[in-house]
């Protein structure tokens, strides 16, 4: 749905018109219309930022992945009592909303919070219709790996207290655990469970947390060689001594020992009894209870749209068709002889195509990512006002959720840059990570992809905070997608092998189109999504598996990205055309992102308006 915009300067001028003149004409009373807006946004940019601070108050985790160091000894609450109570929070902010500020009244950009603030409520409200459908445990970072992370990789210590509250957060941790894991199991009594792959991840993963010491098992185990190494690192800078260190390391075993072992084999004794009820052929969710309506809202959610499977099916089979058409043209640009499926194979298989399965290998392959970082890093002032001050940094994934053939990902840094953004890459099985597409990935999650798109929302000051950290997968999917095309505008890709990769990268999201309602919304099994993937793909074997089971235990998902793209491709024509010679890709980029995520709607609105702006300008 379009918002139309409402012109909060004419309204107020035009509530002052009588039988005289129009006041319009009046200065005095121009300048008292604009004073009132300014008020009533400011008023209203107040309201936002006590909210949000209240809004915090539900996830410490939120407050500590923005530098935030109130509450650090707390995990969220997770339990359903929690998730209900901020859920009515969050209506009756809305009822507020509503009923004291005048929409008409305040600047478009203060118009475009307002909205975002409801909708992102209705979308809430909308998911907690339909707990009992959601997979809580699965492969996909799911809480068993992400939680541990969360202490590892954003927990920072910097003093004594910092790791008083790096303990405390281990038992936090242990009773969340215990808190989704009764969801899981309410779920499974509904009849909604994971296939039995994500049950064996699950597994897998909670074993690798509570194996070495303080353990049983060899080595240490992943938390507590943290724990040590930042105890260690505090008497190395001289912050404390070792009679300090000794007590600190104790009792982050004790709580190792006492709390978290517990609760991980708990789950894992859980998942271990159940898992003869998951099913061993693995479908969409379209064949669990209520699957159906479930599937459409997480389509409208991931999307932002009111597309209907069948419609996200058909545009994923023309885009497929589209893109094989420029695939065949770089294949016959290098020469090779045989049809398209053939030059898929040669990429999948031919070993130029990939680093040796080594640690050398793999810091070849970091090095490479960097490197290519590096050049779109110069290339950045051409085609963009707004720059972040947050570095970028390549790293491979723990070892404890590391998977084979998985998703590259990225984590955001600071608001502030004192936190680099982290690309993250699998890079257990080379075999699964051909070099051609490198580049394209490396962009996606790099620069001028989730790095610039998310580092810049979390800096702007020109909007409430809570803009600053939303979250639209349309927008920032589609914002990465968009930053593969866009790299090659900025001189990247020299290699036809890395162009092709890209195309792969596209036609892979293409496929996800086909790939997801199939599965969903059609009945498609994950051996019928695997081979659909492969036929129309150059993506590797170990990818085309775990990208399925991505997609089976995160149903609509992965649609958002080629909505998402085209969406943003479909604002740049429109305003190049009806801008000409006055349009600038830096304001094009600017207005995208210098607004925050937005659902695809307020988006266009958003571009608009900026087109309408130039026009007078």
């Amino acid at each position: 749905m379009r918002f139309t915009i409402l012109l909060a300067m004419g309204a107020a001028l035009l509530a002052g018109c009588g039988g005289q003149e129009p006041a319009s004409h009046e200065p005095a009373a121009v300048e008292t219309a604009a004073n009132d807006v300014a008020a009533e946004t400011e008023r209203l940019n107040q309201w936002f930022a006590a909210r949000y601070e209240e809004e915090l108050d539900f996830s410490p985790i939120t407050r500590t992945f923005q530098g935030d160091k109130k509450d650090y000894d707390k995990i969220d609450d997770m339990s359903e009592e929690g998730q209900d109570a901020q859920l009515e929070w969050r209506r009756e902010t809305v009822e507020d909303l509503k009923a004291n500020f005048d929409r008409a009244k305040l600047t478009p950009e203060a118009q475009t919070s307002y909205d975002v603030w409801i909708d992102q409520y209705e979308r809430a409200a909308a998911e907690a219709k339909f707990r009992r459908s959601d997979y809580v445990f699965t492969q996909m970072n799911g809480p068993q790996a992400f939680l541990a992370q969360f202490l590892i990789a954003f927990h920072k210590v910097d003093d004594a207290s910092d790791m008083e509250a790096y303990i405390a957060r281990i038992g936090g941790v242990s009773r969340a655990l215990g808190q989704l894991l009764d969801t899981a199991q309410l779920n499974a009594e509904a009849g909604v469970r994971p296939p039995l792959f994500a049950y064996e991840s699950v597994i897998e993963q909670a074993r690798g947390l509570i194996t070495g010491a303080p353990f049983e098992g060899e080595g240490d185990s992943p938390v507590w060689a943290d724990a040590k190494a930042k105890i260690d690192a505090m008497v190395e800078a001289g912050t404390i001594d070792e009679s300090k260190a000794d007590d600190l390391k104790e009792r982050a075993k004790t709580a190792l020992l006492e709390d978290w072992a517990p609760a991980y084999q708990e789950l894992i004794d859980w998942f271990e009894e159940d898992k003869a009820n998951a099913a061993t052929t693995a479908t969409g969710v379209g064949s669990n209870p209520n699957g159906e309506a479930y599937y459409k809202m997480r389509l409208a959610n991931s999307t932002t749209t009111d597309m209907r499977p069948e419609e996200v099916h058909q545009l994923g089979l023309s885009e497929v068709e589209r893109i094989h058409a420029e695939m065949e043209a770089i294949k016959e640009s290098v020469g090779f002889e045989g049809t398209l499926q053939e030059f898929f194979k040669f990429i999948r298989e031919d070993e130029q195509f990939f680093y040796p399965n080594t640690d050398e290998g793999r810091q070849a392959y970091i090095d490479a990512a960097t490197a290519h970082i590096n050049f779109i890093k110069e290339k950045l002032p051409d085609y963009f006002g707004i720059l972040p001050k947050a570095d970028l940094v390549v790293k491979r994934v723990e070892p404890f959720r590391e998977q084979p053939g998985a998703a590259q990902h990225y984590f955001p840094g600071t608001p502030d840059g004192s936190r680099p953004g982290v690309y993250y890459a699998h890079l257990i099985d080379m075999t699964a990570m051909p070099t051609p597409e490198l580049e394209v990935i490396a962009y996606h999650e790099g620069i001028p992809g989730h790095h610039m798109q998310i580092s810049i929302a979390q800096e702007l000051t020109s909007v409430p905070k809570f803009r600053t950290q939303a979250g639209y997968t349309a927008y920032a999917e589609g914002w990465g997608l968009y930053a593969e095309k866009l790299a090659k505008e900025m001189g990247a890709y020299k290699d036809p092998y890395s162009d092709f990769g890209r195309l792969s990268s596209e036609i892979w999201r293409a496929i996800r189109l086909v790939v997801d309602t199939g599965l969903h919304a059609k009945g498609w099994t994950e051996e019928e999504a695997v081979q659909y993937m492969s036929e129309n793909s150059s993506i590797s074997e170990g990818q085309i598996r775990s990208e399925v089971r991505r997609y089976i235990v995160l149903p609509g998902q992965a649609t958002a990205y080629k909505v998402g793209m085209l969406k943003i491709l479909e604002l740049r024509a429109k305003a190049k055309a009806e801008l000409g010679d006055k349009f600038d890709i830096r304001g094009f980029h600017d207005t995208v992102l210098g607004g925050g995520a937005l659902p695809l709607d307020i988006l266009e609105r958003r571009v608009d308006d900026w087109v309408a702006d130039q026009k007078d300008a």
